[in-house]
């Protein structure tokens, strides 16, 4: 834990700069979701900050869910084989599902949940990611809506991770690999 706070290289998005968007996009969402049901599912464990604050800044009602997907490969690269280790309770035939993410990297595990999802024929299905990584895109696929896009750098804070840690942080971080 000596080189906890060493690894955070550089802040790359302060919190102003997430709060501002996240106002921005929730006015939006009220303004097109307006006396509609509407469902927001975020994906967990990464989006779990922002979905909750994304939630908190909607005004209209809404109902709130959660999915955990896994990607299982070898080392760090997606296989694109989606597990899903917890579901949506509700029918969301009867929702304008909002899918809520930390980052898209490679594409692949939102993809496969998306199509899972569309399958079961909810009245409209919108993305919304934190983070974008286009750079990083192994499968054809991209949010409605991005708040940030980024460079290919390994990126922790306001939900993201390594190892579990630095989700914690307000922003988000550059993390520096190099310091053992």
């Amino acid at each position: 834990m000596d080189n906890y706070n060493k690894r955070i290289k550089q802040i790359l998005i302060t919190k102003e700069e997430i709060d501002a968007r996240i106002k921005e996009v929730a006015a939006q969402i009220d303004e097109e979701y307006k006396g509609r049901p509407l469902l927001i599912v975020g994906i967990l464990t990464g989006s779990f900050i922002f979905h909750a604050d994304l939630c908190r800044a909607i005004t209209i009602p809404c109902e709130i869910s959660f999915m955990c997907a896994k990607s299982y490969g070898h080392g760090t690269v997606s296989s694109g084989n989606v597990k899903i280790l917890l579901d949506i309770l509700q029918d969301i035939s009867e929702y304008h599902v909002i899918l809520v993410e930390d980052i898209i990297d490679t594409g692949r595990t939102l993809k496969k949940v998306t199509e899972m999802l569309k399958a079961r024929n909810p009245l409209s299905l919108k993305v919304i990611t934190l983070l974008d990584k286009p750079s990083r895109r192994a499968v054809d696929f991209n949010s409605d809506i991005s708040l940030f896009t980024i460079p290919d750098q390994f990126v922790i804070g306001y939900g993201l991770d390594c190892g579990e840690l630095y989700r914690n942080l307000p922003y988000i971080a550059e993390y520096d690999e190099s310091i053992e």
